[in-house]
């Protein structure tokens, strides 16, 4: 599973616009009773990108990923797995896909090789093809040092590289990963970030979900923003954030007392909560990056003496929030 003998990720991504996606949800709607729980969703994810899918409890990101996984049936539209319809042909899709729910369940007295080559046998590798995707599991995860450990001794973070390994074992094109990070502490989940990105370098499409979006920000290409069942939005971050209202978190800092660039400030209607602390004024400003440096070349040509002036780009979180409106069903 090393990812030495491959292309970068540049290469991987300079190939995307030219194959079909890897994954396609085209119209897709799941009902439960009076319960919407995915509404005409569509989006693609191509070789060689991370996905992140983000939504509060409740959204409909793990009703679609079950549906994307064969594990549940589509009240009306498709989705679509390296080409093959999620309804038509779920046995091809299964053999292009590894799923890691948000939660698995272990087995007693088995170890850490044992549960690999369960699941290697289950997707039906056999003989030398499924102990070298063991070792190339185990390598992968770094694991192979507790392959004869038992599954229940293993540490959090253990036990989510396994569910990892179990998920790619039989080496799929496609990983839907459901709150993978769900519980690690600080290194176990930059080992994981590091391991997802890997993916991405060979070339596979990974969709994945989690409430840290931080986490989400350092390794995607693109998000989706979801919320009652509908898709908000979809793209990267900064065209997300190009879509919405533009308003930013400006700090400054001056030589002479603030009360009179507050008055000034006063007269305009892009500057709204203003916060003194001493020399320090911070303040939200609507506009974009073109818009502030106006603003900073007109607080100059009015005589402020301003010794700094910085501006706090906009966070995934700040785009989730502004998209969202915290509804649940």
């Amino acid at each position: 599973m090393s990812c030495g003998e491959h292309g970068t990720r540049d290469r991987v991504n300079s190939m995307i616009n030219a194959r079909q996606p890897l994954i396609e949800l085209r119209n897709l709607h799941r009902y439960f009773g009076e319960t919407r729980a995915v509404e005409d969703m569509s989006f693609e994810v191509y070789a060689g990108e991370v996905f992140g899918y983000i939504g509060p409890n409740g959204a409909g990101k793990t009703t679609s990923m079950r549906i994307l996984a064969t594990l549940d049936e589509p009240t009306a539209g498709d989705a679509f797995v390296d080409g093959f319809s999620v309804v038509d042909d779920p046995d091809r899709v299964r053999r292009r896909l590894g799923f890691m729910p948000d939660y698995f369940g272990t087995y007693q007295n088995v170890n850490v090789g044992e549960y690999l080559d369960f699941f290697a046998r289950a997707y039906g590798l056999r003989s030398d093809e499924r102990k070298q995707a063991i070792l190339s599991v185990m390598d992968f995860t770094q694991l192979d040092k507790l392959a004869n450990k038992p599954i229940d001794g293993l540490s959090k973070g253990m036990k989510q590289r396994l569910c990892l390994g179990r998920t790619m074992i039989h080496n799929p094109s496609v990983l839907i990963l459901d709150e993978p990070a769900a519980g690690l502490d600080p290194r176990a989940r930059i080992e994981l970030r590091e391991m997802i990105s890997q993916l991405a370098d060979l070339g596979k499409a990974v969709l994945i979900s989690s409430h840290i979006l931080t986490e989400l920000a350092e390794i995607c290409d693109k998000v989706g923003i979801i919320e009652q069942g509908k898709l908000l939005a979809v793209g990267t971050v900064d065209e997300i954030s190009a879509k919405t209202e533009a308003i930013s978190r400006v700090r400054l800092r001056t030589l002479e007392d603030p009360q009179r660039l507050l008055g000034w400030f006063a007269l305009r209607g892009d500057i709204s909560e203003v916060i003194v602390e001493a020399s320090v004024v911070t303040f939200n400003h609507d506009g974009d990056e073109t818009a502030q440096a106006i603003l900073l070349r007109e607080i100059i040509e009015a005589d402020f003496s301003i010794i700094e002036f910085a501006s706090k780009m906009k966070s995934l979180e700040d785009v989730f929030l502004h998209v969202t409106e915290g509804r649940v069903q």
